[in-house]
């Protein structure tokens, strides 16, 4: 229960910053209107919001975080922007979530 708890945390805290950076990314590359910087903003606020809720040390929040956000931002790739995945980000991602899961699950007295 754990390790769901956190991963969701994670998702959804993931998918605010992938927001937060893809629509400056669309500002800058594709000529979109400026004013989708506003939302941006919001969305890393979240980001930033969302980072806090995790009941550990920043540290050891981020570290984990990480394998989650790889996982996010390659489903971001294959469903906003439509580029196929191949075995070897399935297999990058599934490494980074087996990191993620050791980190969140090491045992209390670990710490």
């Amino acid at each position: 229960m754990v390790l769901l708890k956190a991963a969701a945390l994670f998702a959804v805290t993931a998918l605010a910053e992938v927001v937060g950076c893809y629509l400056p990314w669309l500002v800058l590359r594709q000529g979109r209107s400026i004013w989708l910087l506003l939302p941006a903003a919001l969305s890393l606020s979240l980001f930033a919001w969302l980072l806090t809720w995790h009941p550990t040390a920043a540290g050891r929040t981020y570290a984990p975080y990480g394998g989650m956000y790889i996982m996010v931002a390659l489903l971001w790739l294959r469903w906003v922007e439509q580029v196929p995945l191949t075995r070897w980000d399935w297999l990058g991602a599934g490494i980074a979530l087996l990191g993620m899961a050791v980190i969140v699950l090491q045992p209390a007295t670990a710490r």
